[in-house]
């Protein structure tokens, strides 16, 4: 799994999900993280084909909705998802939200999809502890990825380091914070030092976490400049410096208080 790509929330179905899909692959991304939700797998899928790059070099990841969620329901979810992406895999399907009882039997269906050899992986998405540990009592493969909400507001140390121990990849949405955390003066002072943007502090932050990271732009210079952290590295203070500015504070839903 590719630990940088490109994410789509809120990006248009159509020419603006499509533009930003070929313009990250010209850009040299090869991972898109889209989620039946966004209504935007349609575009995705054109911009994949659009890009005249190989199905087999990307790394393509879609998330089933709460509405569809249990055995069948997800079955035929993952069923619409391959056909408006015009793909006959995924590299990485994953449950969006931990919908109490129902999540189990959701996890049985991509079970089900993965040894069918229809996912490469599978993992879950805003799964807490009490999440993981519920799912674990009787799955017969445990989850690959956690993606969540993640950024230097929200280190969620806890839920990281049993991952880990897990072997459970975390990936980090919204890392970005909404655009929130561009102004921090730690994270400024810090790029002003790498002659870098704020943004891509955060990400190579990110990284040097072991945290996957799906940074969303639409703008090709931005999707060109996000993905340009290769070339520095944090030092261990300037690492704790971020890691410091911990809040507890999201600016998605609490995945132990939603309701959608």
């Amino acid at each position: 799994m590719p630990w940088f790509g490109l994410g789509v929330f809120k990006v248009e179905d159509g020419s603006e999900v499509i533009e930003s899909v070929k313009s990250a692959i010209k850009a040299g991304y090869i991972s898109i993280d889209t989620a039946a939700v966004y209504g935007n797998e349609e575009g995705v899928g054109k911009g994949i084909a659009d890009s005249g790059v190989d199905r087999e070099r990307l790394f393509v990841t879609s998330k089933v909705w709460n509405s569809d969620q249990g055995y069948e329901t997800t079955l035929k979810a993952f069923d619409t998802t391959l056909e408006k992406l015009g793909l006959e895999y995924l590299d990485l399907y994953l449950i969006h939200w931990p919908v109490e009882g129902k999540y189990k039997e959701t996890w049985k269906a991509l079970e089900k999809l993965y040894k069918d050899g229809r996912i490469r992986a599978i993992g879950v998405s805003n799964f807490q502890i009490h999440h993981l540990e519920e799912l674990l009592t009787d799955a017969e493969i445990v989850p690959m990825v956690n993606q969540v909400e993640y950024h230097p507001h929200l280190t969620q140390k806890e839920l990281h380091a049993f991952c880990k121990d897990k072997v459970i990849q975390l990936e980090a949405w919204s890392p970005l914070k909404q655009g929130e955390l561009l102004q921090d003066e730690t994270i400024t002072r810090i790029a002003d030092k790498y002659n870098k943007s704020a943004a891509q502090v955060i990400l190579r932050w990110d990284l040097q976490n072991e945290v996957v990271t799906i940074p969303k732009s639409i703008k090709e210079h931005r999707i060109i400049q996000n993905a340009d952290i290769f070339d520095f590295q944090l030092t261990s203070e300037e690492m704790n410096e971020i890691n410091a500015l911990n809040k507890n504070e999201r600016v998605g839903p609490d995945p132990d208080n939603f309701d959608f």
